[in-house]
């Protein structure tokens, strides 16, 4: 029979451009600040999963980032699997975790995200998120999001200098997706604005944020071009941080002193780059509901993978939160706002809280798990019973290469 699992830890770093930090010393913070969290110590700790999707092609670190970072948490010797799944890297160890849990095999497992994307050479950090595509498809890959055949174009659309065509190719396959969409929904620029205007308004009331300074819709719409009709303010930075939670059995969760957050569904699909497919989120999340015996209208609050600022719209419709078409309709409505009747990315999302690759999945969790305790101070969503986190990694095609969908409910 499955056991149940549940959410006894949960802690971020802040996010942001940290010169000095390295991987180690800021999975070194959110470990210690997880098992304060959860009243543990690493002798509780019965196995680790750790999330990275970069350092590896950035520092050369490879094969044991996990045993690396967290050489000095105590936590050695018990087994560190290292999980690289591009931005869903470490809800991906977390899936790993709760799987651990719920099959009996372990009581305590620790799922850890980390990454450390600023580098001296900025074109270095943009080649290393370039990679989180199928390498074989690159050519076929960029004349569809560049809207011409092989060698139309000489230069990504929006890039402005070397040093950004990486990032600009990466959002270029973010702006053909949105392109569709507005001539699908007819969505516009400004919708997609308002969109970061919300995520900058509610990261100004998260200390760990990496940009908290609230922003106009017309500075997003005359910030700099980056891939039309994506400016600079719809796109996701590049950041450093770390986030991890403690994942425990119902047995174990009866011990402990404080509250937990009980975790209803953790689901992982690949994409399939099938043209006219259901996306992988809408797949991940239909999966979730099922299992955790919820619909969508059950939702109090959400954190969806914002990478460019369409994207929160999109997710609306492949997550049910509203139907085919009608995501700018809901954004405009209030319900995604603070205050509103579903709130989506209290955090601030990746365009304002910052988006280290693998310590995304479970900063969405960290935020998800404080919203259902009732600790977000300010950005707290009144009553938050049911949270889910869609997160996704890379692309395959314009599929998600990967995707996880996690439901968790207040305990």
């Amino acid at each position: 029979m499955q056991n149940d699992a549940y959410m006894a830890g949960a802690a971020t770093t802040r996010f942001g451009k940290f010169p000095e930090a390295t991987v180690r010393s800021l999975t070194e913070e959110a470990v210690a600040a997880a098992l304060a969290d959860a009243g543990m110590t690493a002798r509780d700790i019965e196995t680790v999963y750790f999330g990275n999707a970069a350092d590896g092609v950035l520092s050369g670190q490879e094969m044991i980032r996990g045993q690396a970072a967290l050489r000095h948490t105590g936590l050695l010797g018990v087994p560190i699997v290292n999980v690289e799944n591009a931005c869903a890297s470490s809800s991906t160890a977390f899936h790993l975790a709760v799987a651990a849990v719920t099959s009996g095999a372990v009581d305590v497992a620790l799922a850890v995200g980390a990454e450390k994307l600023t580098h001296p050479d900025k074109s270095r950090s943009f080649a290393a998120i370039g990679t989180a595509v199928d390498l074989l498809q690159l050519d076929e890959l960029k004349a569809w999001s560049r809207g011409g055949p092989p060698g139309d174009r000489d230069d990504p659309v929006g890039s402005v200098d070397a040093a950004d065509s990486e990032k600009s190719f990466f959002m270029d396959i973010y702006a053909a997706n949105t392109r569709a969409y507005m001539a699908r929904t007819g969505a516009t620029a400004a919708d997609f604005a308002e969109v970061a205007v919300k995520s900058h308004r509610h990261a100004a009331l998260n200390p760990n944020a990496q940009y908290r300074t609230p922003v106009t819709a017309d500075e997003v719409l005359t910030s700099r071009m980056v891939s039309d009709p994506l400016t600079l303010l719809m796109c996701s930075p590049i950041g450093d941080g770390a986030s991890a939670v403690v994942v425990c059995s119902a047995r174990r969760a009866r011990t402990l002193p404080g509250p937990t957050a009980r975790v209803r569904a953790s689901v992982l699909v690949s994409g399939t780059d099938v043209p006219g497919a259901e996306p992988a989120a809408a797949r991940a999340s239909a999966l979730a509901y099922e299992r955790a015996g919820i619909g969508p209208q059950d939702l109090d609050v959400v954190e969806v993978h914002d990478a460019a600022a369409p994207a929160e719209l999109m997710a609306y419709e492949e997550l049910g939160l509203c139907g085919p078409g009608e995501g700018p309709a809901l954004l405009k409505s209030g319900a995604t706002t603070l205050g509103g009747r579903v709130p989506v990315n209290p955090s601030g999302g990746l365009l304002s809280r910052g988006h280290p690759l693998g310590a995304t999945g479970c900063a969405q969790l960290v935020e998800l798990t404080d919203q259902l305790r009732g600790r977000c101070g300010p950005r707290q969503v009144p009553g938050a019973r049911i949270a889910l986190a869609e997160n996704g990694g890379g692309f395959l095609g314009t599929d998600p290469a990967a995707m996880v969908v996690t439901i968790l409910t207040a305990d």
